[in-house]
């Protein structure tokens, strides 16, 4: 029996510059987190089993490989060539498709599995790769902060290359200052990314200048972080809560609006939605994280960081 641990992750800023729509024109430069919330694959292969068993939200039970409904195992298992039967077994610690990087941290997971290599660049670039060749509207931030842990400023070139740099910077005082609350809002994050990705391939004006000033924004916030300037970070994150919003109207509802002036109005200098937004977890900046929590009707997640990344345990 194997055991794999995969870490889900906060985005700190510049997220969505990381979609091939973008870095391709311009480049990206973002900052991601892991944290200690966790998915947890458990594996066991032999050669007496009788069939394919999968569990994760659903179960599965099949004679071969290419019948397999989950995608993202299929396509892995298919990628490195799996022959022996197996059971596989996925355990979430928070609710899938809340904005925390499940299906990339997923992936991840199986190519650590299943992979010779244990290489994080490999793990995380062909974690990336089987994704986007199922049409997946995703970018390299879930893949390759799932596969290192930490908290690291990721560069992609405009041909795909990832340089990745830890962020030195008091982790203690971020973790502290950022607080987590779930809307009980689950969303299909991949039907608003493929609005966002139809709109920036045929060239609309308005998303581009959106991730423009998205990407402009997350330079600024990363050199108040780096100057150890917490509220400018705070600050910023409230600019980027307006540009998402023109980047994607249905990344918030009025009920999430209401909740973000709430926390506003108790202590935030800024907040964000995680993920392409629509729901899942809602994150502050705020000095004063107990008032905060007192005041908002949602349920607050405590968390730390995770610094090691994928790994089998």
């Amino acid at each position: 029996m194997e055991i794999i641990r995969v870490p889900l992750r906060i985005p700190i800023c510049g997220g969505g510059t990381d979609l091939p729509s973008f870095y391709q024109k311009y480049g990206s430069v973002f900052v991601s987190a892991a944290i200690n919330k966790y998915i947890y694959l458990t594996y066991h292969e032999s050669d007496f089993a009788d069939a394919y068993r999968c569990r994760y939200s659903k179960t599965e039970e099949v004679n071969s490989i290419d019948e397999i409904q989950n995608e993202i195992i299929r396509e892995t298992a298919k990628f490195y060539k799996v022959k022996n039967k197996f059971e596989l077994t996925s355990h979430a610690e928070v609710p899938s498709n809340t904005g925390l990087g499940s299906s990339g941290a997923f992936g991840v997971g199986l190519c650590h599995l299943w992979s010779q290599d244990k290489n994080k660049l490999k793990l995380a670039e062909e974690a990336t790769n089987i994704q986007l060749n199922l049409g997946f509207p995703i970018g390299k931030q879930d893949q390759y902060i799932a596969a290192f842990g930490g908290i690291n400023v990721f560069v992609i070139n405009k041909d795909g290359e990832v340089t990745i740099e830890g962020l030195q910077v008091d982790t203690n005082v971020l973790q502290q200052r950022l607080v987590l609350f779930f809307t009980g809002i689950k969303r299909n994050a991949n039907e608003i990314l493929i609005t966002q990705k139809e709109k920036s391939e045929e060239g609309d004006s308005k998303m581009m200048v959106a991730l423009k000033e998205t990407q402009e924004i997350g330079v600024e916030q990363l050199k108040a972080l780096r100057l150890k300037n917490f509220d400018m970070y705070g600050r910023l994150l409230n600019e980027h809560w307006e540009v998402k919003q023109k980047r994607s109207p249905i990344m918030t509802t009025k009920e999430i609006n209401r909740w973000y002036k709430l926390g506003m109005k108790n202590g935030a200098l800024g907040g964000k939605l995680l993920g392409a937004g629509g729901g899942g977890f809602l994150m502050f900046y705020t000095n004063d994280p107990k008032r905060l929590i007192k005041a908002m009707p949602l349920k607050h997640m405590a968390f730390d960081w995770d610094f090691q990344g994928v790994k089998r345990i």
